[in-house]
């Protein structure tokens, strides 16, 4: 575990996550009803199954069963042959039944893992349940109110063991799960609109006063344990990290002075960059788990896991080390290019034309394609993305083809147009699509690489500036970029900058 030492005692950092995601299927979970709840009005995207109302029955929803182990399988965890649903019984004011159907000893998946930085962190268990309703609490109000839209959402919660042993480890953790539920395509998990919610448990022990043994921290000696904290419905990466570390700091700060950790549960205030506690956290013995009398256990057969095993493609880690063998994409590169499906998939099509292209010039797309993975991850990365990222858009949003964005980097690749040129081709394309070389040439934007023309320009330039031809001569070597200016004003932006340079070097030394 992460070791922090404060006051001469040494502490291990001890946490363990929970990771709930939405299922993106249909319906909901245990009813016909539109999974999609966004920009409805409140209380519309509902009916007497998910609103709890008396003589109705959950019918369990089999794409989402059959998702769930898809995630499962795609991170490493073994699948129970018989799994089942239980009742969680507590109330909270946005649950119609005062009972969420959940899953407790029998859950669909358990005992995987998932890498960070090539290193397992294991999984306890992934389990089905379905989502509460929302609280609304109106500003100067002394009420709630409660929109039911998104109760039976499918919702699975992914459980690790407590073995993480930093906030950075965990941030990663949280990023390389929703990568994979982005890439199976089975949830969009955008925090931000609470499809995936973090949280954290958090406990220091003192260092060589504990162990750990099946799935459980337990005190050596005398050695009081102290207890868990967590941390509720974190919805960013960054704020994860930010609420772990404070944590981490607010308990060993605690211990030192004396005070009694609880078990407990609190969220986290970003506008003072502190937790807060909530409310004193239960056990599962609170919950009075038992089967959900209304749902048959679930049978579920090697055939059927077959099927769906079938189903897995290209996983992310997969994709990123492809990447960087088969293109020649760094690792920075690799990861921003396949960390997204989309975005893998456009690169992909990209470079696609670019070996057609290269082939069909005659020349070896060995040869040539560690220079073009470059030049494709500068204009994706360093422009095309800026751009999208700005307006907020998606790959998928893009007007450019990708037949055309390769014909575009072929163009720069060959010289054909200069960096300010291509600049302005790019803006084009992005704002409207169309072919990069009929942009050019409706432009006029074709580089000029005629040495007789510029020869012309430059001496026409240098004759209007004497004074600075003679700083020049005098040793004043910043003064080409005066030069160069003008020379590019004057033709435009068109001429070809390595031409210049060589032919003015050599007008300005006669």
């Amino acid at each position: 575990m992460n070791m922090r030492t404060s006051n001469g005692v040494k502490y291990d950092v001890i946490i363990g996550l929970e990771i709930h995601a939405e299922l993106a299927t249909k319906s909901k979970m245990f009813c016909s009803c539109d999974n999609d709840a966004q920009g409805k009005e409140p209380n519309t995207a509902v009916c007497p199954i998910c609103l709890a109302h008396p003589g109705t029955l959950p019918l369990p929803n089999k794409q989402a069963i059959e998702w769930t182990i898809l995630i499962g399988l795609a991170l490493n965890c073994r699948i129970n042959e018989l799994s089942k649903f239980d009742r969680k019984n507590y109330f909270y004011p946005d649950l119609p039944k005062g009972y969420q159907i959940s899953q407790y000893d029998l859950p669909i998946a358990y005992d995987g893992f998932l890498e960070v930085d090539d290193k397992p962190i294991l999984i306890t268990r992934i389990h089905l349940e379905e989502d509460t309703g929302k609280l609304i609490h109106p500003a100067g109000k002394a009420y709630s109110l409660v929109d039911y839209n998104r109760a039976g959402t499918p919702l699975i919660e992914l459980v690790t063991e407590p073995i993480i042993k930093d906030a950075a480890t965990a941030k990663k953790f949280a990023q390389n799960y929703q990568q994979i539920l982005r890439f199976l395509d089975i949830s969009n998990a955008d925090m931000e609109k609470g499809e995936m919610r973090c949280e954290a448990n958090i406990s220091i022990q003192e260092k060589s006063k504990w162990k750990y043994a099946n799935g459980q921290i337990k005190p050596i000696g005398d050695y009081k344990l102290n207890p868990k904290v967590e941390l509720k419905n974190i919805n960013s990466f960054k704020y994860l990290e930010k609420a772990v570390d404070y944590e981490i700091e607010r308990q060993i700060k605690a211990v030192e002075n004396g005070e009694k950790l609880i078990q407990e549960t609190r969220g986290w205030n970003n506008d003072k960059s502190i937790t807060f506690s909530q409310r004193v956290k239960e056990t599962s013995a609170d919950y009075r788990y038992f089967p959900e009398p209304d749902i048959p256990p679930l049978k579920i057969n090697q055939a059927w896991i077959d099927k769906i095993k079938a189903r897995i493609g290209e996983l992310p880690a997969q994709k990123i080390k492809r990447f960087k063998e088969e293109y020649l994409f760094s690792d920075y590169e690799s990861r921003i290019l396949a960390g997204d499906q989309d975005l893998a998939k456009y690169t992909e099509q990209v470079v696609s034309e670019l070996r057609a292209w290269i082939k069909a010039t005659g020349d070896n797309w060995e040869r040539q394609k560690h220079k073009l993975a470059k030049a494709t991850a500068n204009w994706l990365i360093n422009e095309l993305f800026k751009l999208l990222k700005t307006d907020n858009l998606s790959i998928k949003k893009l007007k450019i083809s990708a037949e055309n964005f390769a014909e575009f980097i072929a163009l720069t690749y060959q010289g054909k147009v200069n960096s300010s040129a291509a600049q302005t081709i790019l803006a084009e394309m992005y704002k409207n699509g169309g072919d990069p070389t009929q942009i050019m040439a409706d432009l006029g934007l074709e580089q000029l690489d005629d040495k007789e023309t510029l020869e012309k320009v430059i001496a026409k330039i240098i004759l209007k500036n004497k004074p600075q031809a003679e700083q020049y001569k005098a040793g004043k070597t910043n003064v080409l970029q005066f030069f160069i200016g003008q020379i590019m004003s004057a033709t435009k932006g068109k001429a070809n900058p390595k031409l210049v340079l060589e032919l003015l070097k050599a007008s300005l030394s006669k």
